[in-house]
């Protein structure tokens, strides 16, 4: 039996009604640019968040999650709107935005249940794109891809206070199992490219650091606020006009004028702007490499975007970075960066399916040299690619 839905009958005795999925998501390429309308690739895989859930008629939320103790509830017609700054906020958030365009009857009660550790696979997304697939189903609501995705981001924008862009929740709803997506945030185009017959065989592995963390905590909105800052002087700088700060985006700049006047800008714009430019031009590199076969080259470009996460963008914790670097020096690692905005949490790399075991071996003793005292924390998953969440 599921976990989550021994859970639910342990707690409400009877059996849930539903079981939801949603799969949690890499980004090989494309790394700190969705925010400022970049290009972006992905590939959601064989492991996410489940949802054991049944219908409460009076409106009422009440949901668990396996991973934290505290129960949450709420009701339908009256989510607090403030955030309580627990691991429901998510949800709380997801229940207005939803009910801005649909009004709420049914509520439900739920029990949750991640597969793998927190952190670095867009699991916050992967919730609520879980919890509003079921909320939806039991209140007969029929959403477009497009609306899920959209009030998946508001949920986290303007209720968690997380300025994430739409990569996580486009990966996990339009990814299909043995293609890679490759999406322009621009105007939102996007193009699932199949493996090519000649592609030699890869698998996506997983490496836990064992540190999780939590986006809204860390500095990730500080580093979208320099983006948005660099794009502004920029525009400045060459008397293009501009308008809201919040509304400014590197993608906004071409290429040249950033060349142009890079260097007044103050080091750390210049770096996250550094970082954002050259990723652009990898991920197109990256999906015409995928295009024709090649994850060696594939490989070689997530490697150099990782590479660029933490020179120019400036994140890593000191176990992501030595992650990073064993990955490098082992041996069937086609290539591989951190999973996420990588202040914590792990690292996904490209591997040979042949070589699986040993590289899982290799980088746990060479790791776990470096980092002792996170053994039992520390963890390896192979997983495969895998379709986006299922849309009834």
């Amino acid at each position: 039996m599921n976990v989550v839905a021994q859970a639910f009958e342990e707690r409400y005795k009877k059996a849930p009604q539903y079981i939801a999925f949603t799969p949690y998501r890499i980004c090989p390429i494309g790394a700190h640019s969705d925010h400022q309308l970049g290009k972006i690739t992905g590939f959601a895989i064989n492991k996410g968040v489940y949802m054991a859930y049944g219908p409460k008629e009076n409106g009422v939320m009440e949901l668990q999650s396996l991973q934290f103790e505290k129960r949450a509830q709420w009701h339908v017609l009256s989510t607090p709107t403030k955030k309580e700054n627990d691991w429901a906020d998510h949800l709380r958030g997801a229940t207005i935005a939803l009910n801005r365009r649909y009004p709420l009857r049914r509520g439900l009660c739920a029990v949750i249940n991640g597969e793998l550790p927190i952190g670095g696979l867009s699991s916050s997304a992967a919730v609520i794109l879980t919890f509003l697939s079921a909320l939806c189903k039991l209140n007969h609501i029929s959403l477009t891809p497009e609306e899920l995705i959209d009030i998946s981001q508001e949920a986290e924008n303007r209720y968690v206070g997380v300025s994430c862009g739409r990569l996580d929740q486009s990966c996990e709803v339009y990814c299909r199992k043995d293609h890679l997506l490759y999406m322009d945030l621009k105007d939102e185009s996007y193009e699932l490219i199949p493996h090519h017959p000649a592609m030699k065989p890869y698998k996506i592995a997983i490496f836990f650091s064992g540190v999780e963390r939590s986006l809204a905590g860390s500095a990730y909105n500080m580093r979208v606020d320099e983006c948005r800052s660099a794009a502004y002087a920029l525009k400045a700088f060459a008397g293009m006009e501009y308008g809201k700060f919040e509304e400014t985006n590197l993608r906004d700049i071409p290429k040249e004028v950033y060349l142009a006047h890079r260097d007044k800008l103050p080091e750390n714009w210049r770096r996250r702007a550094d970082h954002w430019y050259s990723e652009y031009d990898r991920v197109e590199r990256g999906a015409e490499a995928f295009r024709r076969g090649d994850i060696e080259e594939f490989g070689r470009l997530s490697f150099e975007s990782g590479y660029s996460s933490i020179h120019s963008w400036e994140t890593g914790s000191p176990e992501l970075i030595k992650l990073y670097d064993i990955m490098r020096e082992t041996p069937g690692i086609y290539g591989g960066r951190f999973s996420g905005a990588g202040f914590k949490g792990c690292c996904m790399a490209l591997v040979d399916p042949a070589q699986a075991d040993t590289i899982a071996q290799t980088v746990t003793r060479e790791y776990l040299k470096a980092f002792p005292h996170l053994t039992g924390r520390y963890s390896v998953h192979i997983c495969d690619s895998a379709d986006g969440v299922h849309l009834d």
